[in-house]
């Protein structure tokens, strides 16, 4: 036994209760006469349980290959494909698995064993064959790029390598093998663009588009077209082509190898700022490998797991991802019994703008139940269902739709000028102007009509759920439902309950929010939730250094090292300064000058401008001169290093009253809503633990939010 096999074995004796993916082999006779060994990789557990690679299963899958080797040696196979249970390929390495490895020669060790394992799939002496069933994301999508061809089903629904979003690098040859198959700027989108934009992933048929795979196939009958496939490819039937592939010997391909990663990192900058060094290393491997074999650049990808492995943002993103979002968020607390709930097979919307069409169309896609909008008028409500069209022919041709979905979910979406259409919608939601008696007469208008088992919701960000509901007939019934902008993307829904709301109705949003795919928080009826509360509260200590006198860019800058999706500056005009300041308006009434209210930001709004920053004649980003004249400041300047502070210390203190106030029922829940609500960077962990790292929590509150 060599050195580096008794480091895998002693690796895989420390994952000794390790979820075991097991390797199981068939034979299949071909049509041709030729025989395909057939390996399938399955836990043993249902469909909710993902297979995933620790190194007990690897070394299993290691021995299964190394004895298809000898068979394909021995003439006894033709070719060897490689499969999973039903929905998986392989969800990736077992992450829980990796944050054990406390020593950096474990970490080698799990590393280097993902080589080991994938370098026989890349050359086992017959033509090798991935079926991509379902999801293949890291180390799955990895173990398929080690194949010599791939087919992929048009339902995998997640395909992707997000490894740079999760702390690490595609480190088992994805960095390498991936752009020579697609090219590079698509194998950065994949492994930069992707994974930064809220851990997007490839469908079946954007890989195939792409050149992930070299076939398409639908699910009812995919591993007998895919074992077709494989029989034409050996048998010289089948062409295989890849338009998309490169040779980075080529000086025409090189130079947009390193142009590409230029772009990316550009890209990585905007997002990062520097704050996580995962991405900055997959962009360092993915250069060097322009020139280099896959051996030498398999050493890059082991030294580069190695090194991140034990930085703290990578343990912060496995606790954000794995304990937040993967557990808490699919567990969560203070929801009724799922039993309780109400069935949902009509659903109305009331409104017919933006944000309504939005939560119209995911009703729609999601339930696959009738949604009725209406509003004021028929050119609004006919604006609106364009707008719905509009988007699903988007979808359709990114390949996200096939077009019996695009007929059905356009035949679902009628639109109306009457509130009667809801007569039997069994869940009603007001997406209208952010104003209290608007709300309030569109839940009198709505309640007249609807059967009293219809659950009423609102989409407010910041107003009294209870006050919308005080007059009603039936209070027990209405739900705050608040989504997040774009609603196809953020996953969070914050669903308050008030003192009236029954667990039927309370029931059936949570019910309700899992099948719309959202991760869904209970909280207390109080002014913004959590996500708009914290946020605000972020926004408003920089506004207020602003406004005291310090300059516009050193204001908008000093939480760089945050490394938060956009700067507060920058968000509050991506918001919309009216809105913004409504918000803090309802805030400041709530809670007082916590929130002051900006004379600035008002004068600004009164005056229609609505563009904070402005490009020079050099191209350089300035305060908008039209909107300086007008605002007033004051002769206090603070160091960006005093502003850190003044928020670090600010959110502690919001964070510390809102959990005293019980708005939710525990730190992890703030740390959820703001990760899924509001893109909080996974590498900062949460951010409570962020304000415990940074010594916030104990400056302010005296003790730590965790532990």
């Amino acid at each position: 036994m060599t050195a580096m096999s008794k480091d895998f074995q002693a690796v895989a004796q420390l994952m000794h209760d390790e979820t075991v993916t097991h390797t199981f082999v068939k034979d299949v006779a071909l049509p041709s006469g030729k025989t395909l060994a057939l390996l399938t990789l399955d836990n043993g557990l249902d469909h909710k349980k993902p297979t995933t690679l620790g190194p007990n299963g690897l070394l299993e899958l290691r021995a299964a290959l190394e004895v298809q080797a000898e068979r394909a040696k021995n003439g006894e196979i033709d070719a060897m494909a490689i499969t999973g249970k039903p929905y998986f390929l392989i969800a990736g390495a077992d992450l829980s698995a990796v944050t054990r490895l406390s020593a950096p020669d474990q970490a080698t060790a799990m590393a280097s064993l993902g080589h080991y394992t994938y370098e026989l799939l890349a050359d086992l002496g017959v033509p090798t064959f991935a079926f991509i069933n379902g999801l293949a994301l890291g180390g799955g999508l990895e173990i398929a790029l080690a194949c010599n061809y791939r087919t992929v089903s048009t339902a995998a629904g997640a395909l992707g390598l997000p490894e740079g979003f999760l702390g690490l690098i595609p480190g088992w040859a994805g960095v390498y093998r991936l752009p020579r198959l697609v090219g590079p700027e698509n194998a950065l989108k994949v492994m930069i663009e992707n994974p930064l934009n809220s851990n997007r992933t490839l469908s079946g048929p954007a890989a195939a588009k792409m050149g992930v795979a070299d076939a398409l196939f639908e699910p009812a009958d995919f591993i007998e077209h895919s074992i077709a496939f494989a029989d034409g490819v050996i048998s010289g039937t089948t062409e295989v082509k890849r338009p998309n592939a490169v040779d980075p010997t080529d000086p025409e391909v090189a130079r947009r190898w390193l142009d590409a990663a230029d772009a990316a990192e550009k890209f990585v900058d905007a997002k990062l700022s520097g704050a996580a060094p995962a991405p900055y290393k997959v962009l360092e491997v993915f250069r060097k490998g322009l020139a280099i074999s896959q051996q030498e650049s398999a050493v890059l990808e082991v030294e580069a797991l190695t090194g991140l492995m034990s930085t703290p943002q990578f343990q912060n993103t496995v606790y954000a991802f794995l304990d937040l979002v993967q557990k808490r968020g699919k567990r969560p607390a203070g929801a009724p019994d799922p039993k309780l709930a109400r069935p949902v097979t009509k659903v109305g919307v009331v409104g017919a703008g933006l944000m309504a069409g939005q939560l119209a169309l995911l009703f729609a896609r999601r339930l696959n139940v009738p949604v009725v909008i209406t509003d004021l008028d028929q050119s609004r409500v006919d604006k609106g269902l364009a707008y719905i069209h509009g988007e699903i022919d988007k979808l359709h041709a990114k390949g996200r739709m096939s077009q019996d979905a695009v007929n059905r979910t356009k035949a679902l979406v009628t639109g109306s000028v009457t509130k009667k259409a809801f007569a039997d919608a069994d869940f009603v939601i007001e997406a209208v102007f952010e104003e209290l008696n608007v709300k309030k007469q569109v839940f009198a208008e709505v309640e007249a009509v609807v059967s009293p088992e219809c659950i009423l919701a609102t989409n407010t960000s910041s107003l009294s759920v209870t006050e919308m509901g005080r007059d009603l007939s039936h209070p027990e019934r209405l739900v705050g439902f608040h989504f997040f902008n774009p609603v196809a993307v953020m996953p969070l829904l914050e669903i308050a309950a008030t003192e009236w709301t029954n667990d039927s109705s309370l029931s059936t949003a949570f019910v309700l929010g899992k099948k719309l795919k959202k991760t869904t928080v209970k909280t207390k009826d109080s002014a913004a939730f959590v996500v708009n509360r914290v946020l605000l509260r972020l926004m408003s200590e920089v506004q207020a250094a602003f406004d005291e006198g310090t300059d516009a860019k050193t204001a908008d800058s000093a939480l760089t090292p945050m490394g938060l999706p956009m700067s507060p500056l920058t968000l509050l005009a991506m918001v919309g300064l009216p809105v913004a300041q409504h918000v803090n308006e309802s805030l400041n009434a709530a809670f007082g000058e916590r929130f002051a209210v900006s004379e600035n930001l008002q004068k600004l709004i009164d005056a229609k401008i609505t563009a904070l920053w402005v490009k020079d004649e050099a191209g350089n980003q300035v305060l908008n001169p039209e909107a300086e004249k007008l605002m007033a400041f004051g002769d206090q300047h603070s160091s960006k290093e005093q502003i850190l502070a003044r928020v670090q210390d600010a959110l502690a203190e919001e964070i510390g009253l809102l959990l005293d106030e019980g708005v939710v029922a525990e730190a992890a829940d703030v740390d959820l809503c703001m990760i899924t609500g509001a893109g909080w960077p996974m590498h900062l962990g949460g951010i409570t633990p962020y304000l415990d790292q940074v010594g916030a929590s104990e400056r302010v509150n005296g003790k730590r939010f965790n532990g």
